[in-house]
């Protein structure tokens, strides 16, 4: 039986095994993939860089990789921008795309009070678990410079936001934006004007669900992604 390939994409500080979960869940239904980013999991970091024009590159090799000529992707945190990014660029490669907790609004402001929380000598003192629990994922590379690498990126995104609202305009992929309405990092704002710019698009808030992946109801998001992978549009 054919099934329609999907990929996950994680979130920043996150790696492909954070969607063990998930993936069983839709595994019966998709031909499920998973990647890690490079410089996150066992992937050692890239000599083109850590942005995400890098990323975005390291899917397209990946689906050419694997012979996929076309995807749909669920996208969490910066894994949506990611796959947003892919869909306003490569359309002919993006299928449906799904985006769970993605900020979308960058500038000075918004990159500067992530930026903050990004400083690993703070991490280590304030939370120690959250730092093991870094080190875990990130081995063998160092989660300290997994850190500073992204507190970089999200600086530069800041002063660059790579996506404005003429370019979700131009998406043509269906997309479908979910967030948390306990999400202290994503604002409704931000995602519904996004969702307002793009041609074919729904929008799904998760109950009683704050940011971090962990927090997310997987056999709510399994079904949010099957019903939306599979229903009818227009």
């Amino acid at each position: 039986m054919y099934k329609s390939p999907l990929l996950l994409l994680h979130g920043a500080l996150g790696a492909a095994t954070q969607f063990k979960t998930l993936a069983e869940q839709l595994e019966p239904y998709y031909d499920v993939h998973t990647i890690n980013f490079s410089g996150h999991g066992p992937v050692p970091f890239s000599a083109n860089g850590f942005n995400i024009q890098v990323f975005a590159a390291e899917v397209l090799e990946y689906l050419d990789q694997h012979q996929l000529d076309f995807v749909h992707i669920f996208g969490y945190s910066m894994g949506g921008y990611v796959a947003m990014y892919l869909a306003r660029h490569y359309p002919e490669k993006i299928g449906r795309v799904i985006t769970l907790a993605t900020k979308y609004n960058w500038n000075e402001a918004t990159a500067g009070k992530e930026v903050k929380q990004l400083n690993p000598a703070l991490i280590a003192e304030k939370v120690p678990g959250f730092a093991k629990l870094l080190e875990e994922r990130h081995t063998p590379n160092d989660w300290k410079e997994v850190v500073t690498r992204t507190a970089q990126l999200i600086e530069d995104l800041g002063h660059q936001s790579l996506l404005k609202a003429q370019d979700y305009a131009q998406v043509a992929s269906p997309c479908m934006l979910m967030m948390g309405d306990r999400d202290n990092m994503v604002s409704f704002t931000e995602t519904i004007e996004v969702y307002r710019s793009l041609p074919e698009a729904q929008m799904t808030i998760l109950p009683d669900t704050a940011h971090p992946l962990e927090k997310a109801d997987v056999p709510l998001l399994a079904y949010y992604i099957k019903r939306f992978t599979t229903q009818k549009i227009g």
